[in-house]
Order: C-alpha cells, then sequence, then structure tokens
C-alpha cells in the first residue's frame, strides 16, 4: 500500500519541536488545498463568477486580485491560524500578519498562482515556504521575511488541475502526493529526481525584444537546434502558470526561464523570490536540479522584503548551467544592462 503524506510526515511528527510543528502545518495547508480544489472543481470552473470576477483592487505585488485569489488567501490564512504560525506573508496581504505569539514557523505563501488562466481551465496552484522564527525576529517582525532560501525548513507547491497533486520538500527529497476525492487522503505517487540534461525550455517568447543581449543569445543557441552550438534540438513549452511548467520539468526535465527585461517594471522580472522562486528552488534543489537569478543561486539571495522580484531560471541542473555560462559570457555582457552585468557568478 502507498504511503499517505501524514506516514511521510509521521517522522517529522516524532522528531518534535519545529520539525513537528512543519508537520503539522503541511496538514492544514493539504486540508486547505483540498477545500479550494472542490471550490475550483465546481464554482470557479468554466468561467464561473468565482472564477473571472475580480474586486477591483490590486495584491502587495501590484496584480488585480479575483475572488478565488482572495478566497484562496483566506483558506490558507485559516490553515495558518490552526498551525504553529506566527507570521503569514502572502501575495494578497500589503504586509505579513502577526498571528500566535508562540508560533515558531512564518508561512510565505501565494495562495494562486496563475489565476490570470482561471478561466480558461489551465492548471492553477498555491507555493507555499516555511521558515523559523527566531526571538529577533519577533522584536523585528518583518525581518523574518529577509531569510535567504537556505533556511527554508520545508517548501512545495499544490497543482489544481486534472488531479490536486502536491510537490513538497522538508530537506529530504522532493516527493509527489495525488489526492483523491474519495477518501480526501493525500497518497505519496513518486520521488522525483529531475532528469540533468533537457531538451525543452519554457520562456514567454513574445517577450524576447526587451530581453538583454545574453538572454536573446541563449535562446537564439536553443532555436538554431542541431545545427547550431547546442548540437541538439529543442522544444519549448510556456503554460503562463508557474506550478504547470514547474511541474513538467520536475517529471520529464527542462528548464524555466523568467528574466527581468527592459519593459518599465519589469527589470527584476516578475516573479517573487519569497514566495515563489524560493520554495520552487528548494523542491528543484532537492530533487537534483538547480535554480538561479541567472547567475547565483536563488538560495543564497537575501531577500529586502516579503514581496520583492528577482528573474529567474530553474529545472534541469546542467541547463541551469548552460544559462549561467551563457550570461557571463564576456562577449555577451558587452552588451548586457547591468542587471547582468555586474554581477560575478556564484555558487555554480
Amino acid at each position: 500500500m502507498s504511503a499517505t503524506l501524514q506516514d511521510h510526515l509521521a517522522p517529522l511528527v516524532s522528531a518534535g519541536g519545529s520539525r513537528r510543528d512543519v508537520a503539522g502545518l503541511i496538514t492544514e495547508l493539504a486540508k486547505a488545498a483540498a477545500s479550494l480544489q472542490r471550490l475550483i472543481s465546481t464554482g470557479a470552473s468554466a468561467g464561473g463568477a468565482v472564477a473571472t470576477a475580480a474586486d477591483g483592487g490590486a495584491n502587495g505585488g501590484g496584480d488585480i486580485q479575483k475572488v478565488l485569489d482572495l478566497e484562496a488567501d483566506r483558506l490558507f490564512l485559516a490553515a495558518a491560524r490552526a498551525a504553529p504560525v506566527a507570521f503569514y506573508g502572502s501575495e494578497e496581504q500589503d504586509e505579513a500578519v502577526a498571528l500566535g505569539t508562540e508560533g515558531t514557523l512564518a508561512l510565505a505563501i501565494d495562495p494562486l498562482d496563475g489565476s490570470s488562466n482561471i478561466e480558461t481551465n489551465v492548471s492553477i496552484g498555491t507555493i507555499f515556504s516555511v521558515l523559523p522564527v527566531e526571538e529577533a525576529h519577533r522584536a523585528d517582525p518583518a525581518s523574518v521575511f529577509r531569510q535567504p532560501g537556505r533556511r527554508q525548513l520545508a517548501a512545495g507547491f499544490f497543482v489544481y488541475g486534472p488531479q490536486l497533486l502536491l510537490v513538497m520538500t522538508v530537506g529530504e527529497g522532493t516527493h509527489v502526493f495525488g489526492w483523491s476525492p474519495e477518501t480526501d487522503v493525500f497518497t505519496k505517487t513518486m520521488t522525483v529526481t529531475i532528469p540533468a540534461d533537457a531538451k525543452e525550455y519554457s520562456i514567454n517568447a513574445s517577450n524576447a525584444r526587451h530581453w538583454d543581449a545574453p538572454m536573446r543569445r541563449y535562446i537564439d543557441h536553443c532555436l538554431a537546434g542541431k545545427d547550431g552550438p547546442r548540437g541538439r534540438d529543442f522544444n519549448m513549452r510556456w503554460v503562463a502558470s508557474m506550478v504547470a511548467d514547474a511541474y513538467r520539468i520536475f517529471v520529464r526535465g527542462g528548464v524555466y526561464l523568467y528574466p527581468g527585461d527592459s519593459r518599465k517594471g519589469y527589470a527584476q522580472g516578475r516573479i517573487r523570490l519569497c514566495y515563489e522562486a524560493n520554495p520552487v528552488a528548494f523542491c528543484a534543489e532537492q530533487a537534483g536540479g538547480a535554480a538561479s537569478d541567472g547567475l547565483n543561486p536563488i538560495l543564497d539571495l537575501v531577500p529586502e522584503g516579503l514581496h520583492q522580484r528577482t528573474p529567474v531560471v530553474f529545472g534541469s541542473r546542467n541547463e541551469v548551467l548552460e544559462v549561467a555560462r551563457t550570461l557571463a559570457d564576456p562577449a555577451s555582457l558587452s552588451e548586457a544592462s547591468p542587471l547582468f552585468g555586474d554581477r560575478p557568478v556564484g555558487g555554480f
């Protein structure tokens, strides 16, 4: 019989302390995700009102909020309150929310990633990062979300698609769990190992005219196929739902790229470091892959704030390294913007 999520978390419960608290939080997040899956499958599908309506406001990252964004945030905030969470940092909140004073954990979360795709019935998701809370953080709550990603205790993402999936790590490999609506149980389906080499890349090619020269050069090399400098053909895939692209890459390899570009407000790309890039990077590294901002490992970056953005490259390790080599090439850097031109290549 396949192990359930609770079976997988049992050693953490037995370990006690913060590991037990992490297990409790993941359990509550899984309950909230199942509730959200039911809502998506009923009230928010096929262009329903919950799917398409917007309240006219913008979240902390500047994106317009839909009703389902707010409902997802409500569900996961309730999950955090039911767990030993002291601070809740959400894409849908301008500032972090202080919860129980005795909580040992901080939760950074994108409650509904890819919500622009809701009405088109494309897979969407939830991305989360779990960080430790120390006494210094209680005196300066904003500092808890300024910890580098390597301090994460757990991270993962839910995919709301044909099947509700949880991709998760607690620093001991990356594992996938599928949810059964009949039993309301998450069951382990696989331990993920991202293939080291890629034959697919995922990027929004419509923005090519805005990219810096090094990024254009990398994509041009891929497009040249087996007759070009890479010596093999590549396919391109772009879902515009980060969790959907990530899950495909985790299962069959590939590389995801969201670089900064020359458009106003896009110098650092659009991916948030704390609750999008860091958790996916932790899962990627634990699955044998890699993640960077183009030159530096994502998990080594020190966030300046909850909603900070960063360029992102993650997936098959050899391809992430190839991107870094291309961006660091002196011929490319001579044409590059300061986004890449003043950074060393570090950590690879």
